[in-house]
């Protein structure tokens, strides 16, 4: 059986990632794939995961998630979805890096689920935004712990990913940048549920829809009819184009309101971000989504 863990980044997709796999219930019935959400992660997963941060493991807790694995024959796929598998809002800058106990969760995981095939599927997000909305959520003694403490230039993303290849090298790891999921939303639903390209979706194009004008909706639809999912590099290149000409700048516009993060700093993080996307994109074990 696959199992498939779709985890974050925290701020990456507002849960909507989690709605598109609801909406499509019975494409998902239909192909023998069960649906967890965070609802059975803060039931099953969270205490034992968060004893592991801590070091206090108990011998039992191997026995607890394998029994969340499904006794079905008709049962093909698991696909468990929440953004705190790799770690809670808490532990997303800590230790001078993002995420630092992820690698060793996804090793317990495999290790629990052994027999299994375990996967993990994580949306990026640019540093330059996605730290500044993390301090901001903190209480204001953690966040002050972590400016005092940190070296906010050297987060990066690849250390996470390396972090989880080194410590859990079964475990198959597939990225995408949260940047362009409104063009590939069909792309991460698909390989999340190990569907094939031509399976319809419901609401495949909904994500980029909201984010554009009256014009810009007109013509999805239009390129929908005409291209479909018969030329997978010519479909995004034209929702590419709608996405550049009819986007509504206050629906992809973020206000970073962080006292002293700048545009140049924000530009600065942007241009890392953008080689570790390319690193990623070359790195053995890493599959990644988009262009």
């Amino acid at each position: 059986m696959h199992v498939a863990i779709h985890s974050g980044v925290v701020f990456s997709d507002g849960g909507l990632l989690l709605k598109s796999l609801q909406a499509n219930a019975s494409v998902l019935q239909e192909n023998g794939i069960v649906l967890f959400g965070p609802r059975r992660f803060r039931k099953a997963f969270k205490t034992p995961l968060n004893a592991l941060d801590e070091g206090k493991l108990t011998p039992d807790a191997f026995e607890r998630l394998r029994a969340q694995i499904p006794d079905d024959p008709e049962t093909g796929r698991v696909v468990m979805s929440t953004v705190d598998f790799i770690g809670e809002l808490n532990s997303a800058i800590k230790d001078g890096q993002f995420y630092p106990h992820a690698g060793r969760r996804l090793a317990l995981l495999d290790q629990a689920f052994e027999g299994h095939e375990v996967e993990l599927f994580i949306g990026l997000q640019n540093p330059g935004s996605f730290i500044p909305k993390v301090l901001m959520a903190l209480p204001d003694e953690t966040r002050e712990s972590i400016l005092a403490s940190t070296d906010l230039s050297c987060l990066s993303w690849l250390t996470l990913i390396e972090d989880i290849h080194d410590l859990a090298p079964a475990v198959s790891i597939t990225v995408w940048a949260n940047e362009e999921c409104p063009l590939i939303w069909g792309d991460i639903i698909r390989s999340l549920c190990g569907l094939s390209a031509d399976i319809p979706l419901t609401e495949e194009f909904s994500l980029l829809s909201s984010l554009v004008d009256a014009d810009g909706k007109r013509e999805i639809v239009e390129i929908q009819q005409q291209v479909g999912h018969a030329d997978p590099a010519l479909l995004q290149d034209r929702l590419a184009a709608v996405f550049s000409q009819h986007a509504l700048p206050d629906r992809i516009e973020e206000e970073l309101d962080f006292p002293g993060w700048s545009a140049q700093i924000h530009a600065a993080f942007s241009e890392l971000y953008t080689q570790d996307l390319e690193r990623l994109k070359k790195m053995p074990g890493v599959r990644f989504l988009g262009r």
